[in-house]
């Protein structure tokens, strides 16, 4: 079931307040973490809000994996992400959508790493995860982003 047929499904039970939450969080379980994505483009629309932020990132159809991501240097989080490995294992995906939804942190954490909020038309990349399979909708979990030449880690809280 994707993401539309569960909230269309949970609307017509009468739960659309709790269904939109709980599939807000539905936690890493459903995502492939040993395979994480790069994506790259044009903001399309922001969410600013809680629980968590969200971008629809509009792609190009030619997206290619940057030549030195593996050798960028990351910024050290409070938890223990192996970021070095993560960009080196780092792909495309190989679904061909040009419309993701990207799902990045709470507004707390983004404060603590004093992102600046982001704006429509803005250029951005992210590595993270999609579902299992890259099945369901174009949605990705943000590990990193990188946005005017900063990278913010989002896991948790600057080290």
């Amino acid at each position: 079931m994707d993401r539309r047929d569960f909230l269309r499904t949970a609307t017509a039970l009468g739960g659309s307040a709790c269904a939109g939450w709980a599939w807000a969080h539905h936690g890493w379980s459903s995502f492939d973490q040993d395979r994480p994505l790069y994506l790259e483009g044009r903001v399309a629309e922001v969410r600013w809000r809680n629980p968590h932020a969200e971008l629809v990132l509009e792609v190009p159809a030619d997206l290619q994996l940057p030549a030195d991501l593996a050798r960028r240097e990351l910024p050290r989080q409070s938890a223990p992400v192996d970021g070095a490995a993560l960009l080196a294992r780092t792909g495309l995906p190989t679904r061909k959508d040009t419309r993701w939804e990207v799902e990045l942190a709470p507004l707390f954490r983004l404060n603590q790493w004093q992102m600046p909020q982001i704006a429509t038309g803005a250029r951005v990349a992210v590595v993270g995860f999609t579902f299992k399979e890259e099945k369901g909708d174009a949605l990705l979990r943000a590990e990193y982003l990188f946005l005017d030449g900063k990278i913010y880690g989002l896991r948790s809280a600057p080290a």
